[in-house]
């Protein structure tokens, strides 16, 4: 199954970037495939510990069966708190990559991709209430201007909201077909899947409320971390990045680095690399989706 369920990007580097202990604990908390998990696992001895989180029902059938492996099927939202109740209050490292599975993408029932019709769903957790039918049938024109020019970065934001807010009046935008329709003039011509993307990532952000979970999971991050430990994330557009690239240089996401009394830097990650490490010529051959891969890495200080 996880063969071809998700090609894991960039797994040396994310490996390294852990500064795998052989007897400490860590979480891989985007499980998906398992390609990082069992990656983690094979540079851990036996007293090593690896918990693995994924809210995603489909990510449960690729499970490892190893004593030393706990899955979690809850989101990284809830990270310190599930460590608590498996009796770890401190880690030695966390990995995260942020981007969606392929398997997703190619699950036409999960509404992922603009290549499969289907319903407007998008969700990670089929527990939320929150589809992406509801957003574009139920959120003021306002408020879906701001969230394809915020999340989606669509430039004709503003007249696509108003297009949805107008033809949904007429009857509800419920399937893939329903939106092309509706939003047809929009879609400049000859750059239709580039566009599409950007309107999908847009409301699979919204759905999921995937930055302010990110956020409050990057302030978990520093609790639950031991001294030394790595926090190493792996992202794929810019809305990820920079709240993690700030979270790591300044310990916040707003503002500048606040320093105390005697010039000392108030923050509690430094920064492993300056820049953010992208994937080698050679793994871009063997696997497109690694072209917008970013990973930092960050220390407990």
């Amino acid at each position: 199954m996880e063969a071809n369920y998700h090609v894991p990007v960039m797994l040396k580097e994310c490996i390294d970037g852990l500064a795998i202990k052989p007897s400490g604990v860590y979480v891989d908390v985007t499980f998906g495939g398992g390609g990082h998990s069992r990656a983690i696992l094979d540079c851990l001895g036996k007293e090593g510990v690896l918990i693995a989180f994924d809210q995603d029902p489909d990510a449960q059938q690729n499970k490892i069966d190893d004593p030393r492996f706990i899955f979690v099927d809850q989101n990284f939202g809830y990270l310190k708190n599930n460590l608590r109740l498996l009796g770890y209050k401190k880690v030695d490292g966390i990995l995260a990559d942020l981007g969606v599975s392929s398997h997703q993408f190619n699950e036409p029932a999960r509404g992922f991709s603009t290549r499969f019709e289907a319903d407007l769903d998008m969700r990670m957790d089929k527990q939320r209430p929150l589809t992406a039918a509801v957003v574009l049938n139920t959120y003021t024109e306002d408020k879906l201007h701001k969230i394809f020019g915020i999340y989606g970065e669509v430039k004709n934001a503003k007249s696509l909201a108003k297009t949805v807010a107008t033809s949904r009046m007429e009857q509800p935008i419920l399937t893939l077909a329903d939106f092309k329709k509706a939003i047809a003039a929009h879609i400049p011509k000859g750059k239709e899947n580039k566009y599409m993307a950007q309107v999908f990532q847009a409301l699979r952000i919204e759905v999921n409320a995937e930055i302010a979970v990110l956020e409050d999971f990057l302030m978990q991050t520093a609790e639950v971390l031991n001294q030394g430990g790595r926090l190493v994330v792996m992202s794929y557009h810019s809305l990820e990045d920079r709240p993690v690239k700030s979270f790591i240089a300044k310990g916040k996401f707003k503002g500048e680095l606040e320093k105390d009394f005697f010039g000392n830097e108030q923050k509690p990650l430094q920064a492993i690399n300056r820049k953010a490490i992208v994937a080698s010529a050679d793994e871009l051959v063997r696997n497109s989706r690694a072209r917008s891969a970013k990973l930092r890495i960050g220390e407990k200080l």
